[in-house]
């Protein structure tokens, strides 16, 4: 099997599969590749925002502390094996061939995802290179969610909760909750954000279940830096939520040292110091400087606008585009407040909104103008933050992100 093979048997499932109603299916998954999670360590990640964060900050903490490390994030963000790596390198192809051929042959003809295809090669990966520890992020919820299959792990943590795939867990807050905390597991451990709604309905779970509960404390802003227990942090990474995502980190990761892991102080504080994720309001330093966030819900926004205060002294002209399950409205009009000037795309999902509609309702708080191609409002947004001292933001979707960063900044 080669890369196009391989490509091809994954793309061969739907994204989401079958709708589930339990775990079965994907313990079978497992068991037809021969349960390769029951002899791994987790860390289970889930939330509405600030997951792949989380995921890098822990997973940067035990590397930089000797220990062998698999990741597994979504979606990929440049191509498809930067969701599978270890101690950051990413899965090679000629593996990923390897593995995808070892799991068709052995798997039965029913309606897995994409998403469950792809877990299974990454942890056949991590069984076969020993990793020590994996940090797993959840995909959508919790309690469904196929990497749920995982035997209970050394620690569960949640981030933020908030309105996001709503047609999937619920439409409250309390309900997402719910599914969420389906990860919580007897024998464990569970992490919560400071941002974090409905801690009670985690701490309630932990208690039916056995496991330990752990409140992340308050964080504050002092002096522009992270203040955590009497401790001060320079987080490398924009946004008001990466000091909740970073402190949430830095309790789970002495949480595992408690618990006999060795993580020292010092490369907690480093992890944070030195930790950014590609298109979570990733800055790029050139002529001119460029902004990409793939923030799409709510939360999302409202971090990305936090950083957008901070550059107000400088013209913003902002690319956007959205897709249609998300509140492009509100997304749109929110960031348009802080744009001089906002170039409308779609073409980069099958599902965006058309340029012409997102532009119809910034020009309501600013000048707006659709493009026909992502090329031509990069051309023109670089253009006018190049005479002006401006920047350039590229924002609204992960796929835009992605799209943007493959062809400008990949290279």
């Amino acid at each position: 099997m080669n890369i196009n093979e391989a490509m091809d048997f994954i793309g061969s499932y739907s994204k989401s599969g079958k709708p589930v109603t339990d775990l079965s299916r994907a313990r079978e998954l497992m068991e037809c590749i021969g349960n390769p999670e029951k002899s791994l360590k987790f860390v289970h990640v889930a939330g509405t925002n600030g997951k792949g964060s989380v995921v890098e900050y822990i997973s940067n903490a035990l590397i930089y502390s000797g220990h062998k490390t698999g990741q597994f994030t979504s979606p990929f963000i440049l191509h498809y094996t930067d969701r599978i790596r270890i101690n950051g390198e990413e899965i090679a192809e000629e593996t990923l061939c390897e593995i995808a051929e070892f799991v068709r042959k052995r798997i039965a003809d029913r309606e897995y995802s994409q998403f469950e295809i792809t877990m299974a090669i990454a942890l056949l990966w991590f069984q076969r290179e020993n990793c020590d520890i994996v940090v797993f992020e959840a995909g959508i919820g919790g309690l469904l969610d196929c990497t749920n299959v995982i035997p209970p792990p050394l620690a569960s943590v949640i981030t933020s909760i908030s309105l996001d795939h709503t047609a999937i867990l619920g439409d409250t807050v309390e309900k997402i909750a719910r599914q969420k905390a389906g990860i919580i597991k007897e024998g464990s451990a569970i992490v919560v954000s400071p941002m974090c709604d409905c801690k009670d309905v985690f701490e309630k779970k932990a208690q039916e279940v056995g496991a330990e509960f752990v409140i992340t404390k308050k964080n504050c802003e002092k002096d522009g830096l992270l203040e955590y227990d009497g401790i001060l942090y320079k987080p490398l990474m924009f946004g008001c939520g990466q000091f909740s995502n970073a402190s949430t980190a830095i309790e789970a990761c002495r949480y595992l040292r408690k618990n006999g892991l060795d993580i020292s102080e010092k490369n907690i504080k480093k992890s944070v110091e030195t930790t950014t994720v590609k298109a979570r309001c990733q800055y790029i330093n050139g002529n001119p400087p460029v902004i990409v966030d793939g923030g799409h819900n709510p939360e999302g926004i409202l971090n990305l606008e936090t950083v957008l205060v901070k550059f107000n002294s400088k013209n913003i002209y902002t690319i956007m585009g959205m897709v249609n399950t998300k509140n492009y409205t509100v997304g749109v009009s929110t960031v348009a407040r802080y744009s001089a000037k906002m170039f409308t795309v779609d073409g980069f999902a099958p599902n965006a909104v058309p340029a012409g509609k997102l532009a119809d309702t910034a020009q309501k708080y600013t000048s707006a103008e659709p493009c026909p191609t992502l090329e031509d409002a990069v051309e023109k947004a670089k253009s006018l933050a190049l005479e002006s001292n401006g920047i350039v933001v590229v924002c609204g979707s992960l796929y835009l992100a992605s799209k943007y960063l493959n062809i400008y900044e990949n290279k």
